[in-house]
């Protein structure tokens, strides 16, 4: 069974930065903002180490908790061989665990540090996540420095960390259950068009979720995915309207959240850090929902695969929180 519930796990802190681009957009709740992509290092991607350091530094901060307090800590981001996370993790001395799932990241994350605490294996763990545009455009597509044309249906890679405090001290917001996501591959191999490879993964996932937890869509109060945007989001709705006959009442899509429409970004946000900055930037502060499901969503994209002309897997991976 994909599906698992948890005992005793819950979310006690976030702290976040997030990129030039973020900050002018629709979030407004974030923790920390930078100027430039340089955030004052030699290269991008050092300034991506930084901002992971950043958030984690402030996090044990707020929360008076000192390195030898924090059992695990799960990092993950989009640079070769989660080469950030690696580097970030070396500047603390706690066990590291080290995960990809692209843009899903953060929901394999929140998976395997509920299921560590769940299982009694430890008590505050802490996932952090980022992405930086620039070194995502670079790895992925072009150089920005190019100028090469982007498609409508292409995304805005955004810039940012986010770090999660997760611990079995009961807090208001329980990680209750979650459903990791099948590789799902329909042949789709344009990298400029990631919510169509990503889409039909999200309503495997969700139709999965809620046939083996028993649960009707109206279980939750809102469903948000991960970093569809706009195009990938109207492909889901059409997949689950069309093939399994399940109808999202109220449903956000993070990618859709992060810039407002005049800003120069494509079909919205991507990256690992789209979710968790909505999550906790709009759909937590709002109060008004109680029960959550995130399913955070992921392009399992190679550069060297891509020009081969192979179809790219998607991956979707569902986390349901109560709020109280």
């Amino acid at each position: 069974m994909a599906s698992k519930k948890f005992n005793n796990v819950y979310i006690k802190d976030s702290v976040s930065i997030v990129g030039p681009q973020e900050k002018n957009g629709l979030l407004k709740n974030y923790d920390l903002a930078i100027d430039d992509y340089y955030y004052g290092e030699k290269t991008f991607e050092q300034a991506e180490i930084k901002m992971q350091q950043v958030v984690i530094d402030k996090l044990l901060e707020y929360n008076k908790l000192n390195n030898s307090k924090i059992d695990l800590l799960i990092g993950g981001d989009l640079v070769n061989q989660i080469s950030i996370s690696g580097y970030n993790a070396s500047k603390y001395r706690i066990p590291f665990l080290g995960v990809y799932s692209a843009c899903a990241t953060f929901g394999q994350e929140l998976i395997t540090g509920a299921s560590f605490i769940s299982g009694k294996l430890a008590r505050n763990i802490v996932v952090v996540t980022s992405s930086h545009n620039l070194n995502a455009e670079r790895q992925f597509r072009y150089p920005v420095e190019y100028g090469a044309i982007k498609k409508l249906t292409s995304t805005f890679t955004s810039t940012g960390a986010v770090a999660t405090l997760l611990t079995n001290e009961v807090t208001n917001i329980k990680v209750e259950s979650a459903t990791i996501g099948k590789a799902i591959d329909m042949g789709v191999n344009d990298t400029n068009n990631m919510g169509a490879i990503m889409a039909p993964a999200v309503a495997d996932t969700l139709n999965t979720h809620l046939i083996e937890m028993k649960r009707s869509i109206n279980y939750y109060d809102v469903v948000v995915t991960g970093d569809l945007g706009e195009v990938g989001r109207e492909i889901l709705l059409d997949i689950l309207d069309k093939n399994y006959d399940i109808r999202l009442k109220k449903y956000i899509d993070a990618g859709c959240e992060v810039y407002t429409n005049n800003m120069d970004t494509y079909a919205g946000a991507s990256g690992p850090i789209a979710l968790p900055l909505v999550l906790f930037d709009k759909i937590i502060n709002c109060k008004k929902y109680k029960k959550i499901l995130i399913i955070a969503t992921g392009s399992l994209q190679s550069v060297q695969l891509a020009n081969q002309k192979l179809g790219i897997p998607g991956i979707a991976h569902a986390v349901s929180l109560e709020v109280s």
